[in-house]
């Protein structure tokens, strides 16, 4: 049994978005996500759909790629929306079926909150798949920087953000074996009841767990034969250097923030 998992993976293409500064991209997409909480109106929302599906199309990552990258989390975004919509009781209510009612209001919570999330997981997936794990644990680097002169390891922190990136495959491609073994001695996670199905998850965890201390004993002898000293001063084989079109970029983005609020306030429903 094959264990897909496409978080955390880069897709190759020349396209405008992968030339972009990595510093660029993650501060326009911190802003995308912080400005989903301000969207309450459905022009928000167009307005936030647009500016995404604009930056997917100047991506060229093709459509089913980014699809299967945020699949996972909008599973559970469509989860959530369904406990809104039977829960919220305000409003006029549209449907009523025993207990259960279906409002104005849990309706627009079920479809507004949700889909308002889906803009920055889009932001968060289109940023991992047009950036490598490399570029990004430069630009973290680089953020992070002026934190260290008050005693924070800046460097050390971007190292264990692009060696998660890194391990997320690995884990998952070893978690699909240990299942698939199970499977053949007869511990399939889809058969018996729920109690002999969650017995059957722990050996893989135990598997799993004993796997990640494995690659990081051989990470940190590795890190120790190249003379890694945490803190020492690093140079970069490719330097990060913005360039006039990363601040057309995140001049933009700061516009698209501004006009969400703006719409909000001129279209309040």
């Amino acid at each position: 049994m094959a264990l897909r998992l496409s978080i955390g993976q880069y897709y190759a293409a020349d396209s405008p978005v992968h030339r972009l500064d990595p510093r660029a991209k993650i501060i326009c997409a911190l802003l995308i996500m912080v400005s989903v909480f301000f969207i309450h109106t459905p022009a928000q929302l167009a307005l936030g759909f647009v500016v995404m599906l604009a930056a997917v199309a100047c991506s060229h990552v093709p459509v089913s790629k980014v699809l299967d990258s945020i699949k996972p989390i909008v599973v559970v975004l469509l989860i959530l929306s369904l406990f809104n919509l039977f829960l919220v009781n305000t409003g006029e209510v549209l449907v009523s079926l025993g207990p259960l009612r279906i409002t104005t209001d849990s309706l627009r919570a079920a479809l507004l909150y949700s889909l308002r999330l889906v803009i920055g997981v889009l932001a968060g997936a289109l940023i991992l798949l047009t950036t490598t794990p490399s570029q990004l644990t430069d630009a973290f680097d680089a953020l992070l920087a002026p934190l260290a002169q008050v005693g924070l390891p800046a460097h050390e922190l971007a190292m264990v953000f692009s060696l998660m990136l890194r391990f997320i495959p690995t884990l998952a491609d070893e978690a699909s074996a240990v299942m698939d073994a199970q499977t053949s001695r007869g511990g399939a996670l889809s058969e018996g009841s729920p109690i002999k199905r969650i017995r059957a998850v722990v050996p893989i965890l135990v598997a799993l767990l004993a796997s990640s201390i494995h690659h990081a004993n051989d990470l940190s002898r590795a890190l120790d034969a190249r003379c890694y000293e945490g803190g020492a001063a690093r140079s970069h084989w490719h330097p990060l250097h913005m360039q006039t079109v990363d601040w057309l970029v995140l001049g933009a983005t700061a516009l698209y923030f501004f006009a969400l609020i703006l719409l909000g306030a001129l279209l309040p429903y």
